[in-house]
């Protein structure tokens, strides 16, 4: 199954250079969706943006690209989707995080973005759990 990344981008595997206006329009119409879940919140970090619900990062936007937080639980479906991981560079190192490029649908559907999006908050809960039972 073939599915396009939630993004701005116009290609997949490019970029078009977007303003900082145009991000935080992105950023703004993503969380507007994201409301039926609860009163979802943006936060400025690492030159993108954590998606946080109670306090808890579920999602994230770099690169105009919506990342949302997997686990063991949900990562078969984000793979089986075709959707790739976050990635970063760290000390000459690809790093891998724990998020993956959310579904191209979720940009229109109201319902799309709140399964996915509670999806990913479930994965946010159970990684705080985990810490808290350590």
């Amino acid at each position: 199954m073939d599915v396009r990344a939630a993004s701005v981008r116009d290609r997949p595997g490019t970029r078009r250079v977007t303003t900082s206006r145009e991000t935080e329009a992105f950023v703004t119409h993503l969380v507007d969706l994201m409301q039926s879940i609860g009163p979802v919140l943006p936060r400025r970090m690492f030159g993108g943006y954590g998606i946080f619900l109670d306090g808890l990062m579920f999602g994230l936007v770099a690169d105009d690209t919506l990342y949302f937080k997997a686990d063991a639980s949900s990562v078969g479906e984000f793979r089986d989707a075709g959707l790739e991981p976050f990635t970063y560079s760290k000390h000459g190192k690809v790093a891998t995080m724990s998020y993956y490029q959310a579904p191209e649908e979720v940009l229109e559907d109201v319902e799309q973005m709140r399964s996915w999006a509670n999806k990913a908050y479930a994965a946010a809960l159970r990684a705080a759990a985990a810490k808290r039972s350590r």
